[in-house]
């Protein structure tokens, strides 16, 4: 049986590819504040599905594919079993909604990418295992919570220095709500990350 980290790539992988072939659905599906004021609330979910290019897809699928397969049976019992879909989709929400309030006025602003549901998904993991080693580019190992730490750190200069359509600070926001939505569905993961702080592993 597919499991549910596998299908989102799939399906992000087939959105972002028509995106790039057909301009018109492209701007369909880009997060754009005056299309929002107008009523297309679905681009709070559609923007999460397109890529800026093939390198942008890659990392955000890469980091899904490892992470999300370790942490999807945590949400799996929610909501008749598409629990960790919804979580994904919330977090993709939830993270452009800092952006949205900043930016509702602005013709010029766009925003694209998976990166407010990714980062959700991989801060929910350091919640589980905080010393574990994530593998930066698939070869520097670094312990998880320390990639965090980075993570947040590029994050907000990323967004400073500006420049493309990715949202840098959905990574931020993205990592707050896995943290917070995870907590609150299984409160006890707050203890056992504490204790798994304090008790490094290597």
């Amino acid at each position: 049986m597919l499991n549910h980290t596998t299908l989102i790539i799939i399906v992000t992988v087939i959105v972002s590819l028509l995106a790039w072939q057909n301009k018109a659905l492209f701007n369909r599906l880009i997060f754009y504040p005056p299309a929002i004021t107008d009523g297309q609330w679905g681009r709070f979910v559609t923007h999460g599905f397109i890529h800026a290019d093939s390198m942008h897809l890659l990392f955000n699928m890469f980091t899904l594919y490892f992470f999300g397969r370790a942490i999807e049976g945590l949400y799996q019992p929610f909501l008749g079993g598409f629990g960790f879909i919804a979580f994904y989709i919330l977090a993709i929400i939830v993270a452009m909604i800092p952006s949205y309030l900043k930016n509702k006025n602005s013709a010029s602003y766009l925003s694209l990418g998976a990166s407010g549901g990714v980062s959700a998904v991989l801060f929910a993991y350091i919640l589980l295992a905080p010393w574990d080693m994530i593998y930066l580019f698939a070869i520097v190992p670094i312990p998880a919570i320390l990639f965090a730490v980075a993570y947040v750190a590029y994050s907000i200069y990323a967004n400073k220095r500006g420049g493309s359509n990715i949202n840098h600070m959905a990574h931020m926001w993205g990592g707050a709500f896995g943290v917070i939505a995870t907590i609150i569905l299984e409160p006890r993961i707050l203890l056992h990350f504490i204790n798994a702080l304090l008790s490094p592993g290597f």
